[in-house]
């Protein structure tokens, strides 16, 4: 038997089947079956299907953010390094685990009243980048640009991942482990380029 808490097994199902599949077509009693405990005891843990969903979503931004504390804190003091480590750290996880592409794309889709709950979760990163960008544009360590388009462009390039694959097809892109180190890899050379102080 596994020692990983049931809420906690409860919510990594949840995480995978949802991205895999959509929420709308993912059951409590399948959630249930894949940890292997009865519906009741989903429902005792999360009341409802919302609640379970709110839970996923403030268990995915929470991730999100102690990777991007960690990869602050491991980089080095060069902005540009720690631009790099914040992109690697947005990307690992999926990299890890392709279910939470499939999540992002479900994001996507949420009623205004949720997506502005999860808004609200995710905003202080977004808060604290453009904070970040800005104050090392001022000290000349960046190029001169406008901070929020700057991590709007980033954000979208990660979002869309998942919510415009054809587009990426298009140009030749798989959704696949290799395709997302390429576009990890793109994303950090073109902000590199983009950001790096005219000498």
């Amino acid at each position: 038997m596994t020692s990983t808490p049931t809420r906690q097994r409860i919510l990594d199902a949840a995480i995978d089947l949802f991205g895999a599949r959509g929420v709308d077509a993912v059951s409590l009693d399948e959630i249930a079956r894949a940890v292997g405990v009865r519906k009741q005891t989903v429902l005792y843990w999360f009341p409802s299907k919302d609640e379970l969903l709110d839970a996923v979503l403030e268990a995915v931004a929470a991730e999100l953010h102690l990777a991007i504390e960690a990869a602050i804190r491991s980089a080095d003091d060069d902005p540009l390094d720690r631009i790099d480590a914040v992109i690697e750290a947005v990307f690992r996880p999926a990299v890890r685990r392709p279910s939470l592409l499939g999540l992002v794309r479900e994001m996507s889709r949420l009623p205004a009243a949720r997506a502005d709950r999860l808004r609200s979760n995710v905003q202080p990163l977004v808060d604290r980048g453009t904070e970040y960008l800005a104050l090392e544009m001022d000290k000349g360590r960046l190029r001169r640009g406008d901070p929020g388009l700057i991590a709007a462009l980033a954000y979208s390039t990660v979002t869309g991942i998942a919510t415009e694959p054809e587009a990426l097809r298009a140009v030749g892109w798989e959704a696949n482990l290799a395709g997302l180190r390429h576009l990890r890899d793109e994303l950090r050379a073109f902000l590199r380029a983009a950001l790096a102080p005219e000498t």
